[in-house]
């Protein structure tokens, strides 16, 4: 795959504009002099502290996540996607998104910190700073309130309190020298363009890597509640963290503590966990880092993050990228709302209380939990304990636990995770059995932590390691789904099933005998999606409602309704699981996720994987042989059939155009049916409805089955109608065809079954019929339509005298309302209605897509087409542009014949016209003159659902 270049990279940052992308991407900007503020996304911000600067197209939060950085960084947080998926997202953007022309005469162009002026500054500063806290109340005040007031800590890293005395350490203003330092004051961050410190009034806590100073971080000492409002609390030097807080601290250390901000790295330093770092917020965790603890030799990673929301997801995000790493995640699980430094400050013994927290953190580096399991012990003995995730072994007074043996898949391997225990004490790490070096190292941390000798530990290693290749070799290999085998009678109630003659009304039937009450389209349509599995393009579901509003549990039902076999179903997926799945485990399958916020890391998967039908990505591997690098592939194949849930009430536009989305019921009528249900089901009927509903499953179950994958052809196609005004309605066409295609699909028993011979291959096919198109109108009508309550009623009323107006055009023009053009002028005459009143309604009704504007340019009237046909009167959900399939078949009929009728004799025309009026009729051959045929004429007519009559002959 191509790099892209430095000036491509260059270009793309210049060009697209962050203060267009971010409008575009719903945040709400606020004109602060020449820069933006907005609310940050990656840390829960109640004040605005994310500010854009259009001058620069650089972005910085100013609160507690403090990231940062161009475009290109913006779109890699917000997307939670590397480099490269970010740079092609923006490439798609550039001619919506183009930036606005720099002004270089007012750009100031930022310093790079490690020049020697710019460091000799940094360093005077950091001093200045230094001294003002030695020598300051309030600042020494703010440390003892978080019980950071330690000399050995103020001086190591140099902490400062700026008092806004930067002028001591710079000449006068009025000579030359004294203006270039102020200027790169500026350049740098130290001072605003008006000269104003930055960190006026903040503890202030420097980033020094070798002697050079790379980043600072201040923090405001005066309450909230005191500060001006939309003060930021936090600040960081612009542009993008550099440096790593605490690098000597790092140095030949095995674990690293990792906190979200520098206070609470230095409560862990102050009371004795010298091994410790921050990571700039929440999502200031850079590439810095990574390198920083590779080179210490950094394996295990303590994330010590607040236990929010906002902390657990930045935790489990992290993790991820550790892995990829090499490096062992683990969660420090602080209580609930506390940050580390809250938590030490209430303990009444700050190190030991942090000492035993760390002590039990919990690794990360474990498969996704798809799914709970609440199996009981499968082994069980005085020495071992086989659980579902976990053995316990036990070798005299050493207990061992042992995760992750399921995940080994190859017999070069045993990578576990293994935890020692005696008397109360223990060591937790995670290892591979079959190598020695890591055997080793387990051997002598274990010794040291639990006080055994090592050639005990050393015994019980060998012991381990062969209980567990004996219960590899005792659980069978994983089989591949097998294709199961219908009974002759469990075949033919299934045949009968899907032969039903009104099969669509006897799944919604069975739907309520299985206890779904109501929801009668959303059933019909879910059903319907997840036959459309076997084909080429399978349908998405999306089903929206509130919580406890019953989602879930339509989702349940449906999915019931399918082979266990054909379904794959999770609680959540991270944003790697889905490449690393088998190559065919998901094709022609349906893949639901309980609720779509646990897909938010695999939203860029899940697209592609429904847009292209595939999904491939190279990943860089160990070979299992070599131990060498080496570049490995992995593909998923589709098509499959995604089914989701959520609650959210905006739901993400590229998953919304993907997706036909069912809105639950939530009326006080649907939820009387529902208490009474719940009711019913408590009673003795309730109790015998649940073994027939089982019977039901099982029965749609071996129906679906039966399905085969057969090619659908629709010879109506051609004649379809769809709106094709906005881009938009290709998606959504796309989902109206493959609708119609999933009830022919559903009725393949009922209908022959063609074969085609082409280059070679047999094709078979079925065809779609007049009453699947009825069919998916009305299920299109409630599913992508909409209904009169939405507009107000002069608009609704204005819609209405249209709709009149154009009727009675067309009948005194004799012309269909697609021909039909008309003015604004003319709506005025026809209703009566002033100029304002016309154009604000009409304005509406065009956004709204009721009016199409066929003519508007400059210097011409503007034209309209009215695509709204009288739909919806009864309240009922409707769906503009949408063919009627019988009347325009009739109107085809129609047209033919009574294009005979005018060159026959007037004793014959009675006769045509008599058949006009039928559409049962293949062919009608129509020959004059009774017994010679002088001339045959042919009229093709569509056959509907009812049998074709024999070939009509008509002698006139």
């Amino acid at each position: 795959m191509a790099r892209f270049s430095e000036s491509e990279i260059e270009r793309l940052k210049s060009s697209i504009s962050l203060v267009a992308l971010l409008q575009q991407q719903g945040f709400e900007l606020k004109k602060q002099g020449k820069d933006y503020l907005c609310r940050c996304p990656f840390h829960d911000d109640k004040t605005p502290s994310l500010v854009v600067s259009p001058d620069k197209n650089l972005w910085n939060c100013l609160g507690v996540c403090g990231t940062g950085g161009t475009v290109i960084d913006w779109m890699m947080q917000l997307e939670k996607v590397g480099f490269r998926t970010a740079v092609e997202m923006l490439l798609e953007q550039i001619p919506s998104l183009a930036a606005a022309p720099v002004k270089q005469t007012k750009a100031k162009p930022q310093v790079d910190i490690l020049l020697p002026e710019a460091q000799a500054l940094l360093q005077k500063t950091v001093n200045l700073y230094h001294q003002n806290l030695l020598n300051n109340t309030n600042g020494l005040a703010y440390l003892e309130t978080r019980g950071l007031n330690h000399p050995e800590l103020i001086n190591t890293f140099k902490l400062g309190y700026c008092t806004k005395n930067i002028s001591e350490i710079l000449p006068t203003r009025t000579c030359a020298e004294g203006k270039e330092q102020r200027e790169l004051a500026k350049q740098i961050g130290i001072t605003s363009e008006r000269g104003i410190e930055r960190f006026s009034g903040s503890i202030v806590a420097p980033v020094i890597n070798d002697s050079q100073v790379l980043e600072i971080y201040g923090r405001k000492t005066a309450k909230t509640n005191k500060l001006r409002k939309g003060t930021p609390i936090h600040l960081y030097l612009p542009g993008a963290h550099q440096g790593v807080w605490n690098l000597e601290g790092l140095a030949k250390k095995e674990t690293v503590i990792l906190c979200e901000s520098v206070i609470d790295a230095m409560t862990c330093w102050v009371h004795g966990f010298k091994n410790v770092t921050y990571s700039y917020g929440v999502n200031g965790f850079t590439e810095a880092h990574i390198n920083a603890f590779k080179a210490a030799g950094i394996k295990r990673v303590l994330i010590a993050y607040d236990r929010d929301e906002a902390g657990d997801k930045a935790a489990a995000s992290l993790a991820e990228l550790l892995i990829e790493n090499d490096l062992a995640p683990w969660r420090v699980k602080l209580p609930p709302g506390l940050d580390l430094n809250e938590f030490a400050l209430q303990a009444q013994n700050s190190k030991d209380a942090l000492d035993q927290i760390l002590l039990q953190a919990q690794s990360l580096q474990v498969e996704p939990v798809v799914a709970t399991s609440s199996k009981a012990p499968e082994k069980t003995d005085k020495d071992i304990q086989v659980l579902d995730n976990e053995v316990h072994i036990n070798l005299g007074s050493r207990h061992y636990r042992i995760r992750g043996l399921k995940k080994n898949t190859s017999p070069e391997q045993l990578k576990i995770n293994l935890m020692c225990e005696v008397d109360g004490a223990f060591h937790v790490d995670s290892l591979d059995l079959y190598h020695a070096k890591q055997r080793h190292q387990f051997i002598e941390h274990a010794k040291s932590e639990c006080d055994i000798e090592a050639r005990v530990i050393k015994s019980d290693l060998g012991k381990v390691l062969l209980k567990l290749e004996a219960l590899q070799e005792e659980s069978e290999p994983q089989k591949a789904d097998e294709e199961i085998t219908l009974t002759d009678s469990e075949k033919d109630e299934a045949l009968a099933l899907l032969q039903s003659p009104d099969l669509l009304n006897r799944i919604l039937i069975d739907f309520d005998e299985c206890g779904v009450v109501g929801e009668e389209t959303n059933k019909l349509v879910g059903y319907l999606a997840c036959v459309s599995r076997k084909l080429d393009k399978p349908l998405a579901i999306i089903i929206q409602s509130s919580s406890a509003a019953g989602k879930s549990s339509l989702m349940d039902a449906i999915l019931k309704m399918v082979p266990a076999e054909e379904c794959t179903q999770f609680s959540a997926m991270t944003g790697q699981s889905l490449f690393y799945m088998s190559d065919s485990s998901l094709k022609h399958k349906i893949l639901a996720i309980s609720e779509e916020e646990g897909a938010t890391q695999a939203a860029y998967a899940l697209k592609l994987l429904q847009s292209q039908g595939e999904l491939t990505m190279a990943s860089t591997g160990k070979d299992s042989v070599t131990g060498q690098l080496v570049t490995q592939e992995y593909k998923v194949e589709g098509p499959v059939m995604l089914f989701l849930t959520t609650t959210a009430i905006d739901i993400d536009e590229e998953l919304l155009n993907r997706c036909l989305v069912l809105t639950v019921n939530e009326s006080q009528e649907q939820t009387k049916r529902i208490h009474e249900l719940q009711r019913k089901r408590r009673t003795l009927d309730g109790l015998l409805q649940k073994v027939s509903e089982n019977k039901l499953v099982t029965l749609h179950q071996n129906a679906q089955r039966l399905l085969r994958p057969l090619y659908v052809v629709n010879p109506f196609a051609e004649s379809l109608t769809f709106l094709d005004n906005q881009t938009r309605t290709r998606r959504d066409h796309e989902k109206y065809l493959t609708l119609i295609e999933s009830i022919a699909l559903l009725h393949q028993y009922q209908r022959e079954i063609k074969t085609l011979n082409h280059n070679g291959a047999i094709i078979e096919y079925i065809e779609v019929t007049q009453s699947d198109i009825e069919q998916a109108n009305r299920l299109a009508h409630e599913t992508l339509g909409r209904t009169l309550d939405e507009l107000p009623p002069q608009t609704r009323k204005l819609l209405t005298l249209i709709h009149q107006m154009v009727l009675a055009t067309g009948k005194n023009q004799q012309l269909e309302q697609t021909d039909i053009r008309f003015s604004r002028r003319d709506i005025r005459e026809a209703s009566g209605w002033g100029l304002t009143q016309v154009a604000t309604h009409c304005q509406r009704l065009e956004k709204m897509e009721y009016l199409i504007c066929r003519n508007g340019q400059r210097g011409q009237v503007m034209q309209y087409e009215l695509k709204y046909q009288g739909e919806g009167h009864n309240g009922s959900a409707f769906m503009l542009g949408l063919l009627d399939i019988k009347s325009d078949i009739n109107k085809q009929v129609d047209g033919q014949l009574s294009g005979l009728t005018e060159s026959l004799p007037a004793s014959n025309r009675g006769q045509i016209g008599r058949l006009s009026g039928s559409n049962r009729t293949e062919q009608i051959n129509i020959k004059p003159n009774g017994h010679k045929v002088l001339s045959e004429t042919k009229i093709q007519i569509p056959k509907n659902e009812h049998p074709a009559e024999e070939q009509l002959t008509i002698n006139l």
